[in-house]
């Protein structure tokens, strides 16, 4: 390793003695599927627990009220679970984010519940590495960086949230909140396995188009209805038409219809965007306002839209650039290539972003598959990554600035 001061070596040499892995596998080993509110309590405890090493204010704080659309049609409230936020030396002259998040894809009632060791030495486990492993390797950076002389120069905030994977509709005020006034983010979605970390973001936006018809005897009086299900096809349509350069779009589900005797009264369409910047959201809006028009006017029903574009779209800014190269200079004193491409994924550095803060949000492990079965953790990329946050962190605290 070339280029490191004494302070940075130390820091270092700390996160290499935290116990990543212990803390990976007994984390891995608690469902906390985005829905298993039991799982999540169990789990926020278990990070409090661990968080409480740091100093400052911990808190578990309750989500904000989110709404979803049923397959019958209503509007209904979401419980989430609770999300840790950590504030630390708000007085600092230097104040930065991190963000992480507790819940994983998997529910109570998949079939992948238990970690194992590969023969390459890989672990594959529910949310190895998306993102429990991160978690870890962001409490042992901490860790280090508390260890350090530069630690009063630093305040922080820490938000873990138990909903991201469903699009952090309870914890991104929370978020937003958290990354006010700050220099800079780093956020712990993992890496690719090579390391390769995410630059620009596209956004997404997630719609539910509830279709009202009229419902008639399918055989004597079918001129009567107005069938909900053959609208909701024509919305589909049209917008999978709406995709253009910069917008991708996927009508991905229609929920409704009933027994073949009656014309169905109810359907709801399911669609998902994927704007490349703000622009392509303009063109979105435009699509879904002037198609659902146009369905009412030529099958007779009616259309309520419900939904948002949730993850703004993530360009690579001079600041995120910065920041992205300040990552890759310490890397490079860590004997550690960092590159970075775009993406078409989405997270919760898409919002911080928005917050016109730089974020580098794939500080965490080197792993793949995720939101799979086959999902996997390369072990010894927790303290390589460890050692990379540290060392990022302790620069900027020092320079005052990315």
């Amino acid at each position: 390793m070339s280029g490191l001061s004494s302070i940075e070596q130390a820091a270092v040499e700390h996160v290499a003695q935290a116990p990543m892995l212990a803390r990976t596998e007994a984390w891995t080993a608690i469902n906390s599927g985005t829905r298993n509110l039991a799982g999540l309590a169990t789990m926020a405890d278990l990070l409090a627990k661990a968080f409480s090493i740091l100093p400052g204010h911990l808190a578990l704080v309750d989500p904000a009220p989110a709404e979803s659309v049923t397959a019958d049609g209503r509007v209904e409230a979401i419980r989430h679970g609770r999300h840790l936020h950590l504030a630390v030396r708000p007085e600092a002259p230097v104040q930065m984010l991190f963000t992480g998040h507790m819940d994983t894809v998997f529910g109570v009632d998949h079939a992948f519940q238990t970690g194992r060791w590969l023969d390459d030495g890989r672990f594959n486990a529910p949310g190895a590495a998306d993102m429990k492993g991160g978690l870890a390797l962001m409490l042992a950076a901490l860790e280090a960086v508390e260890a350090s002389p530069l630690a009063g120069r630093l305040g922080y905030e820490v938000v873990i949230n138990s909903d991201e994977e469903t699009g952090s509709f309870g914890s991104r005020g929370l978020i937003e909140g958290a990354a006010r006034g700050k220099v800079a983010a780093l956020t712990y979605e993992p890496a690719l396995p090579d390391g390769t970390l995410a630059g620009a973001r596209g956004g997404t936006g997630n719609f539910s188009l509830v279709v009202h018809g009229r419902s008639a005897h399918a055989g004597r009086n079918p001129e009567e209805g107005r069938n909900a299900l053959v609208a909701a096809a024509a919305l589909a349509v049209r917008l999978s038409e709406a995709k253009a350069p910069g917008l991708a779009v996927n009508p991905a589900r229609i929920d409704g219809g009933g027994p073949n005797n009656v014309v169905p009264d109810l359907a709801i369409l399911r669609v998902n965007f994927r704007p490349r910047d703000e622009w392509s959201i303009s063109l979105a809006r435009a699509a879904i306002e002037r198609a659902a028009s146009d369905v009412m006017a030529s099958h007779d029903v009616h259309v309520d839209v419900h939904g948002s574009f949730n993850r703004p779209p993530k360009p690579l800014d001079p600041g995120a650039e910065r920041l992205l190269e300040l990552v890759r200079e310490a890397g490079g004193d860590l004997g550690i290539p960092v590159a970075w491409k775009a993406t078409g994924g989405v997270c919760d550095g898409n919002n911080i972003a928005a917050c016109g803060v730089p974020v580098v949000d794939t500080m965490g492990a080197r792993g793949g598959a995720i939101h799979s079965a086959e999902e996997f953790l390369i072990p010894e990329s927790l303290p390589e990554r460890a050692a990379l946050s540290a060392l990022t962190i302790l620069r900027i605290a020092e320079r005052g600035q990315i």
